[in-house]
């Protein structure tokens, strides 16, 4: 579902039990603008991505007084597994065992056929009930000039089965200063890769595998400047291009 953009003079305000959540999270307190992400499971791709996208804007978020939390379903050793590995500050993430948060604010929780959640993981993952999912992948393969470059000339990247891949071959391949064939479906292999070598610690629970995000950005007084509710799997932005361009007059201002 498409970025869902209110005038000012008539902004939503935010669901109870997001405020519920985070009244008793230190620093997440109304008079000030948050950035509250909801994430599936840890070891799924978007919760992952979403992170590393995050991760380089933290200065800039907190440079324009937008204080941000995230919620994902898992427990404290993948909550420490995720943060070291994307970089994402383990004091901005609370871990629950299940998706009742997610619930209780409308979020997609995915295909819900009688085959359980890993027949429909995988038909989700085919683009069924997941909108927007294939037509993301394939951009991970072709490249997209659009988007920026995502692997500086000097990185190495590790993502088995291939052999380490210095970031100059992708300069050499395509180009520099946008995102080259390959080079967003290297780093999606590199996450995949070290989500199921360490599987039971980002997933302990198989029950909500299917189970989609969302982003909300709260103004002062606890209405929604913006929100997103994801669609399917890859797709936690309506902007997957750039996942954070909804930001972008916020942190201007």
């Amino acid at each position: 579902m498409a970025e869902q953009a209110t005038p000012t003079t008539a902004r939503p305000p935010a669901a109870a039990a997001l405020l519920e959540a985070l009244v008793a999270i230190p620093g997440m307190a109304a008079d000030q603008r948050r950035l509250v992400l909801l994430w599936g499971q840890l070891g799924d791709f978007d919760s992952l991505e979403y992170a590393q996208a995050l991760v380089p804007r933290l200065a800039d978020l907190e440079a324009a007084g937008i204080a941000v939390q995230a919620f994902a379903i898992g427990n404290e050793a993948g909550r420490d597994r995720f943060c070291a590995f994307t970089g994402f500050p383990a004091q901005r993430l609370q871990v629950r065992p299940d998706a009742q948060l997610h619930r209780a604010l409308d979020l997609y929780p995915g295909l819900q056929l009688p085959i359980g959640p890993w027949g429909n993981l995988l038909l989700m993952c085919a683009g069924i009930g997941s909108a927007g999912t294939l037509k993301e992948v394939l951009r991970g393969y072709t490249g997209d000039r659009r988007a920026p470059q995502r692997i500086a000339d000097d990185e190495v990247i590790e993502a088995p089965p291939l052999p380490p891949i210095r970031g100059a071959l992708f300069a050499r391949a395509g180009g520099r200063g946008f995102q080259r064939p390959l080079e967003l479906a290297t780093i999606r292999l590199r996450n995949m890769g070290e989500v199921l070598g360490q599987w039971s610690t980002y997933v302990p629970w198989a029950d909500h595998l299917t189970q989609r995000g969302g982003t909300f950005l709260l103004a002062e007084d606890d209405t929604l400047l913006h929100q997103h509710r994801d669609p399917g799997i890859l797709a936690f932005s309506a902007t997957m291009a750039w996942p954070l361009n909804f930001l972008e007059t916020h942190l201007a201002g």
